[in-house]
């Protein structure tokens, strides 16, 4: 009759803590590397980023179309990938926008890109940059070049998969 209810759970005002969704934690992706490449092993490895980086990074500000991973003595780096640098940033510092950065991994899976990378002929490329658990994160793949008619056929099966996917819904 005149008992007290509380407010549901999901509704508790602009104070409330919620739950990043997934969609939060995408940064960028290199959806070119899907096109050029046949992708094999995949990697996730960590980013050592400077202070004004982590800020464009979570202001979604980096580009990764033109990106690649180096490997120099015994190390992984991301070259090319283009950060843009927040209008905030320190006044003193002046910030390099292509700066490249050292990517983290065990010493076991450098040891089986070294491996692919130099004896199969394989090459490392980015594929997506995201957040897990407020760190920084790099998808990298083992991957081998496309030839033109494998680019031709990838499209054609896309184009045909949209156009089935099209047809299912209004029959």
């Amino acid at each position: 009759m005149g008992a007290f209810r509380a407010a549901p759970a999901y509704n508790r005002g602009p104070m409330s803590k919620s739950k990043k969704s997934a969609s939060d934690a995408h940064i960028a992706a290199n959806r070119k590397a899907r096109f050029e490449y046949h992708l094999d092993d995949r990697f996730e490895a960590g980013l050592v980023l400077e202070g004004w980086e982590v800020k464009s990074l979570r202001a979604g500000r980096i580009n990764l179309t033109e990106a690649y991973v180096l490997l120099r003595d015994g190390e992984a780096w991301l070259f090319g990938a283009r950060t843009e640098p927040l209008g905030t940033v320190s006044t003193h510092y002046t910030p390099d926008p292509v700066r490249n950065k050292k990517l983290l991994l065990h010493q076991r899976e450098l040891g089986k890109i070294f491996g692919a990378v130099q004896k199969q002929g394989y090459t490392c490329v980015p594929l997506s940059l995201y957040w897990v658990r407020g760190r920084a994160k790099c998808e990298i793949a083992l991957a081998k070049g496309k030839q033109n008619h494998d680019k031709r056929a990838t499209e054609k099966d896309r184009d045909w998969s949209r156009q089935k996917h099209r047809v299912m819904r209004r029959g």
